[in-house]
């Protein structure tokens, strides 16, 4: 295995990273409410009266970051080497996962451990432990993505 010096990022990963966190404690404080990806777009399909045009702005931000992020820096040229059925079973259990464990790596990765909740550091751990097992039968027992 070696590491990509070219696409090695630290700095606007730290950026990245300190975007994160200020929107994540400016959500908890101006609204009282978690930044859990899932939570939020979640609710959006059983709408409440006067809490979804916060939802709707949190979620246009996430799809409109990107598209700011690339008029204004270089990026590069992103290869996805899985089929269109792979992503949409990854997807739903992705979506089964983030309902199993009550919320999803931002939830509970991002603010649950910067809150010191066990529950959080249970599941993130668990997700980690997930995306390892993934990862490696994926591309060593299953032979795909490449890697032999």
């Amino acid at each position: 295995m070696t590491l990509d010096t070219l696409h090695f990022t630290p700095w606007a990963s730290l950026a990245g990273g300190v975007l994160i966190g200020i929107a994540a404690v400016w959500l908890m404080l101006s609204a009282g409410r978690i930044a859990g990806i899932s939570g939020i777009a979640g609710e959006l399909l059983r709408p409440r009266a006067g809490d979804v045009a916060w939802r709707v702005a949190f979620i246009v931000g996430l799809m409109a970051a990107p598209w700011v992020y690339r008029a204004v820096a270089i990026v590069p040229d992103v290869q996805v080497e899985a089929s269109t059925a792979m992503l949409v079973a990854a997807g739903l259990l992705v979506g089964f996962g983030t309902r199993l464990g009550s919320g999803c790596t931002s939830g509970h990765g991002v603010c649950g451990l910067s809150r010191l909740s066990w529950r959080s550091l249970v599941a993130a751990l668990c997700f980690m432990a997930t995306g390892l097992l993934t990862v490696y039968v994926v591309r060593h027992v299953l032979h795909v993505g490449g890697a032999a």
